[in-house]
């Protein structure tokens, strides 16, 4: 059962592995769900999370192959759109952790703070500033600032952090990201 799914990932299992003996983890605006089937491969429950139908209705039909059959029941779908108005589609803990990956909405994350258990994870990774040069997104809006997710997640105890160019980030291709993996204050 292998999927592309972030090392990040791999290198905090364990940590997700324990938080989520309090709840599941939600993969936010998940695409095409590499992260969350490399966390329900790991028995880990996990609610995928995105706006488009379809992507939702690929990851269902990726469930069905008999490689899911022990672990397929620990997923759950979730037709949602997170920038609809009001921002109220994260409830208050609910979640023992919530990953992010090139998605960022920043009406959202004061929400998404909430939305995570006492003790839960998020594992965030998304493009700064300086990846216009290597290719899209190229909109602000949809670019992280210099320290912005350190910053943001400052009270939280972080466990991992990183901010800078990667060489080979998809398709073998240069990016430029932030990353942090935090765990919410008890």
């Amino acid at each position: 059962m292998s999927t592309p799914h972030s090392d990040l990932l791999e290198s905090h299992l364990k940590t997700i592995t324990e938080a989520a003996l309090k709840g599941p983890i939600l993969d936010l605006a998940c695409g095409k769900g590499r992260n969350g089937l490399y966390l329900i491969e790991n028995k880990i429950p996990t609610v995928f999370a995105d706006r488009n139908p379809e992507v939702l209705d690929e990851i269902k039909q990726q469930l069905q192959d008999p490689l899911f059959a022990t672990v397929k029941n620990l997923a759950s779908l979730w037709s949602v759109d997170f920038e609809a108005e009001p921002q109220e589609q994260l409830k208050e803990s609910s979640f023992a952790g919530i990953l992010v990956y090139r998605y960022l909405h920043r009406p959202l994350l004061d929400s998404l703070k909430r939305a995570i258990l006492t003790g839960g994870l998020v594992i965030y990774e998304t493009f700064t500033v300086d990846q216009p040069q290597f290719g899209r997104p190229k909109n602000p809006d949809f670019l992280l600032q210099p320290g912005e997710l350190t910053r943001y997640f400052s009270d939280w105890k972080v466990l991992h952090k990183f901010e800078g160019k990667i060489e080979n980030y998809a398709a073998g291709k240069p990016a430029a990201i932030a990353q942090i993996v935090a765990q919410k204050p008890l």
